[in-house]
């Protein structure tokens, strides 16, 4: 059986999850998006922001006792524990593009785990946005955007992947890319267009100033 949507919207929307985010982080991308959504215990962030989210999502064993009376109205306890909070959320949640606040800068294996899920529903535009980095998983054939001379790109495998990357400073052409063999941690761009072609999951990370070029980058053809 499908799961159920729970919340869907035709613009781009933001998951919150319980990782530190800096101060400022939710009122940065008010503008950005059309509805928030707490991961668990990142309905505590929104608490802390005075954002009401469209839903909290997640098997709520992290939610603040305040959190939970705040937002009663708006949870979705998903008992089972076969899944993450953030795959939870990730499955029942229909936007082109999410913004993923609280998921980075915690646990290290949390973040891998975050990861694991966005490879696996590599079919859905997320894009992990902190102080220092916005990154997403390239969409599957070809993706081009703009970016500055000396632009910091990082090319990154989460799965095996055969990867043609031009408009940078150190280009490759259909390299097999694997997490424990070939990577590009450290590229730039040439400046101009930056083009990839890949088959298999790849995340792209740039600087956090490059939010807007993120999220055209990263939604997925209709």
């Amino acid at each position: 059986m499908p799961n159920k949507i729970i919340v869907s919207s035709d613009k781009t929307v933001c998951l919150v999850g319980g990782a530190p985010i800096e101060e400022g982080a939710i009122s940065a991308v008010l503008s950005h998006v059309s509805a928030f959504i707490g991961v668990d215990g990142g309905a505590d962030h929104l608490l802390a922001g005075h954002v009401t989210p469209a839903a909290v999502i997640g098997d709520l064993d992290s939610l603040s006792d305040q959190a939970r009376a705040t937002f009663g109205a708006c949870l979705h306890k998903v008992a089972e524990q076969s899944t993450t909070d953030f795959e939870k959320a990730l499955i029942r949640v229909q936007a082109p593009c999410m913004l993923g606040l609280g998921f980075t800068g915690g646990r290290l294996d949390h973040t891998l785990s975050v990861l694991n899920v966005m490879a696996r529903h590599v079919q859905k535009a997320v894009i992990l946005l902190d102080a220092e980095d916005v990154s997403f998983i390239a969409p599957l054939g070809r993706t081009t955007f703009q970016a500055d001379k000396d632009t910091r790109i990082s090319i990154m495998p989460v799965g095996t992947a055969t990867v043609t990357v031009a408009g940078v400073q150190w280009p490759f052409d259909a390299q097999r890319m694997t997490p424990d063999s070939f990577t590009s941690p450290s590229n730039a761009a040439s400046g101009g267009p930056v083009t990839m072609e890949t088959d298999g999951p790849v995340l792209i990370t740039l600087p956090r100033a490059h939010l807007q070029t993120a999220l055209q980058a990263a939604v997925r053809a209709k």
